[in-house]
Parts: C-alpha cells; structure tokens; sequence
C-alpha cells in the first residue's frame, strides 16, 4: 500500500512537471511568435513607408513636370494671342486709314456734288431766265404778225391756237420722254438689285445637253439583222415605236427621226440594246420596245418627282408631273427645258422673296409655266395657253394659271407674279451658255431684224451687233428729228416683240447725226 501511494505520489509529481514545462513551452513560443509579427510589422511599415516616399517623390516629379508642361504651352499660347492681337491692331490700324481715306473721299464728293448741285440750280435760272424771254419775244412776234396781217381776231385765234398746239405737244412730248427716263432709270434701278441678287444667290449650270438620234453600229453586219429579212424587222420595229429609221444615209450608223422626242427616246434604247444583244427579229422588238416603255413612263414619273422636290414644293397631281417628267426630253435653243423650268423657279422664288412676296406661289408658277410644252404638235395654239389650260383643268390657282398664260404676253397679267415670271424666264434664257442655236437660223433671225428696222420711214441703214442683241439703226436727220427718234425707237420695239422670236432681249439704239459742212475758198 506504501508502495503504491507513492508510486501515486510520483506520477502526480512528474506530470505536474510536465504541465508546467507545456505551459512554459507554449509561453515561450507564444512570445517567439508575437516577436516575430513585430519584427514583420516593422518590415512591412519600412516597406509601405518607402513605397510611400517613392510615390511621393514620383507625383512631385509628375507635378513638376506638368506644371513645366503648362507653364510652357501658356507661354506659347500668350505668344499667340499676343501675335494675333498685334496683327488685329495692325488690322484695326489700316481699316481706320481706309475709312479716314474713304471719308475724305466722300467728303471731296459731297463738295463736289453741292458744287455740281449750285451750278445745275444756276443753269436752271438761267433757262427760266431765257425761257421766260422767249415767250416775251414770242409775244411781240404774235403782235407783230397781227398788225402786218391785218387778220381778223378769229383768224388770228386760231393762227394763235395753232401754235399753242404745236408748242403743247411738244411740251408734252418731252415731258412724257421725261418720265419714261426717270421711270425707266429708277425701275431699271430696282430691278438690276433684284436680278443681280437673285442670280447670285442662285448658281445654275452653264452646260447644256445635245440631243441625237443616231446609233453607233459595231460593223456593216447588224444593219443586216436590223432590216432583216424583206425588211420586216424594220417594218416591225418603226410600226411599234412610231419612229422612221433611216439606215442607208450614214455608214456604220442607225438615224433615228421622229418629231415626238419621248417616242425617239424609246427608240434609241431599244435599238442599242437589240444590238448588244443580237437577237434581232419581231417578237424580241416588241419585248424590248415593251419593257423600255415602261421603263421610260417610271423615269418619267420619277423626272417630275425629283423636279418638285428640287425646288421643295409639296407633291402635285400626277398628270401634272408626268408632264414635267416629259420636259426633260425636249429642249429649247439646246437647253433643257426641265432644267429651265427648275431655275425658273428658283429664280422666281428668290425675287419674290426680295419684293415680299410669297416665294411658294412664285416657285410653282415658274415651274409650271412651259408645261405646255410637253403637248405634243397635234394640239394647236400657243404653249402659255395650252399649258395655262391644263393646269387650270388640275385646280392650280388663278394668279399661277395667269403667270403661265401671260409670261409670253399673249394675256395681260394680273398679278406681280406675272412679271416675276416673265423676267426669270428670259434670264434663264439669255444667260450665258444656256441656249444655242445653228448658223442658218441666227443668219435669218439678223436679216430679219435689220428687216423690220429698215421698214419704218426715215430709216437709212440698219445693222444687228451684238450677236443679234442689239439693233443700231441710222435715221436720216433731215426727217427726222429728237423727239421722232425716241418714238422710232418704241416703235421698233414693240415691232419686233410682235414679229420676232428670239431669246433674252435686244437693244434698239436710234442714231441721229447732223453733220455741218462749209468750205473755205
């Protein structure tokens, strides 16, 4: 029992020996770890502390950088502006020496017109001066003539009222010259700005398409397969298209005649399609001829379309644009009527818009005005009333139905509009490169102006300059005299508008010249 309680006894002790050396050990080594995080602490505090300099020291670095950076482009940028300031300075400068110069200028002018002015006023008093002894001597001649004729007082009243007469419509002749002159200057005035504005804010092209008929044959062969055999192919082709194919005139080419330019059109492409694809005979024309008629009434359609909206109006009946799609095929003196219809209207627009008026009503009107045109010659009259007749069947209003009836003068206008038109259409014309035409008609369109000018009385010698734009006719002085010239030359004027078709407009200068010779002996 002894033995076995301290046994007990001694394992008791040896393990609580045991416990206090686990205990120390795991003290111990608690302690190695928590020295170890600190010293990782430490490491990794160095660490971030350098990395935190370095990051530091790096944004300074981009900073100084940046600021250099900046520092130098405002210095480049106030270089700029103050080289941009010296130059407006400079600029400023020589606009002031050219406004002082030009305020000298007009200075000098307004002293020169206040003379012009006084001395004009001078002469005026002078010529009341003359004019009122004048009728002091014209009196005393009357009295004169009444005691050497010894007429009786009805005689001479009526002698008297003679003159007054004579003398009556001489003043009036001259004062109607008078305001014709300063009518015209102030209308011409006027309408230079309108025009000049118009034309320059409008820019057309200059070129003009040349029509043809004629086909380009590969070789002598395919006339064979067009003629076909005894002709039927011809015959055949003529009878569906309505055309006259003339083969035998010109050597590796087709001539293709017909008045109707839409037809001649159809013609043409299926003609040179049938030749590029060999196929020649009845029943291919009629496929052909087929499909490119309808190809031509869609291009037709699509022509008018892209026409209103060029000049951005809202979309119009569609008999009417394919009306306007037609005009694309004919042609004027070489220009393209479609395409003078377009700037007509964008011409007319922009002169209304300079005289307050509606631009949307000027625009339609001068797009519709040659829409007679695309009638084809079976119907007879004029293409303004043709056309003006149409649109009106269309429900167009009255003031545009009257600018297309009236913008050849055959109807009295009723409107501005009117006028409006009439002027864009000849600009249209007249302008240069916009129409052409060939050396025999320009011939006969002179010989007839020369023509209608040596038909009047008193006329010498007559000669159309200008290309046909003026007509300088020399009168004989002896018949006629200042105020006859100025009527001759009306005369001649409203002579030619009647008988003579002729594009844009013509100047007739009436030249009168008195020559006085005397010889010494």
């Amino acid at each position: 029992m002894i033995i076995e309680a301290t046994n007990i006894m001694e394992g008791a002790a040896s393990l609580s020996l045991g416990a206090i050396a686990g205990l120390w050990l795991w003290r111990w080594r608690g302690l190695r770890e928590k020295a170890r995080i600190q010293a990782s602490e430490k490491d990794i505090l160095l660490a971030a502390r350098g990395e935190a300099e370095a990051l530091i020291r790096e944004a300074r670095q981009t900073a100084s950088d940046e600021a250099a950076r900046r520092l130098k482009q405002t210095a480049i940028e106030c270089d700029t502006r103050k080289q941009a300031i010296s130059e407006m300075e400079h600029r400023l400068t020589e606009r002031d020496t050219l406004i002082n110069r030009q305020l000298e200028g007009l200075v000098r002018q307004e002293k020169n017109l206040q003379e012009k002015q006084q001395d004009i006023q001078d002469k005026a008093r002078a010529l009341e001066s003359s004019h009122a002894e004048l009728a002091r001597q014209n009196q005393l001649r009357r009295d004169q003539l009444l005691r050497l004729a010894r007429l009786s007082e009805t005689e001479a009243r009526e002698t008297i009222l003679k003159e007054i007469e004579q003398e009556t419509l001489k003043d009036a002749a001259d004062l109607a010259r008078h305001i014709l002159e300063t009518a015209r200057a102030t209308a011409e005035n006027e309408a230079r700005r309108i025009i000049s504005t118009a034309i320059q804010r409008y820019a057309g092209e200059h070129a003009f398409e040349n029509s043809t008929a004629a086909i380009t044959l590969p070789n002598e062969e395919i006339k064979g397969r067009i003629i076909g055999r005894e002709g039927r192919n011809i015959r055949a082709f003529e009878a569906v298209t309505g055309v006259t194919v003339l083969i035998d005139d010109t050597p590796n080419a087709v001539v293709l005649s017909s008045f109707d330019p839409v037809r001649r059109q159809i013609a043409h492409e299926s003609m040179h399609r049938l030749i590029l694809d060999g196929r020649i005979h009845p029943t291919r024309i009629e496929e052909i001829v087929a499909r490119v008629s309808q190809e031509m009434d869609e291009a037709i359609v699509q022509a008018g379309e892209e026409a209103v909206f060029k000049v951005g109006l809202p979309p119009l009946p569609l008999e009417i644009v394919k009306l306007l799609g037609r005009l694309k095929y004919r042609r004027s003196y070489s220009q393209n009527i479609l395409d003078h219809s377009v700037e007509v209207a964008h011409l007319s627009g922009l002169m209304a818009a300079e005289l307050g008026l509606d631009m949307a009503v000027a625009k339609r009107a001068g797009l519709l005005h040659d829409i007679g045109k695309a009638i084809n010659h079976e119907i007879e009259g004029s293409h303004a009333i043709i056309g003006a007749d149409i649109i009106k069947r269309h429900g167009e209003s009255s003031i545009v139905v009257n600018c297309v009836a009236a913008h050849h003068g055959e109807v009295p206008p009723t409107s501005s509009f009117a006028f409006i038109i009439s002027a864009a259409d000849a600009i249209s014309a007249s302008r240069p490169g916009a129409r052409s035409e060939n050396i025999s008609t320009y011939i006969k369109r002179l010989e007839q102006l020369e023509k209608i000018g040596d038909s009047f009385p008193g006329v010498d010698r007559c000669f159309a300059v200008q290309a046909g734009h003026e007509l300088r006719v020399m009168v004989q002085p002896d018949n006629v005299n200042d105020e006859q010239a100025f009527a001759l030359a009306r005369n001649i004027a409203h002579k030619i508008e009647e008988e003579l078709q002729y594009p844009g407009q013509i100047r007739i200068t009436v030249v009168r010249e008195t020559r006085c010779v005397e010889y010494a002996k």
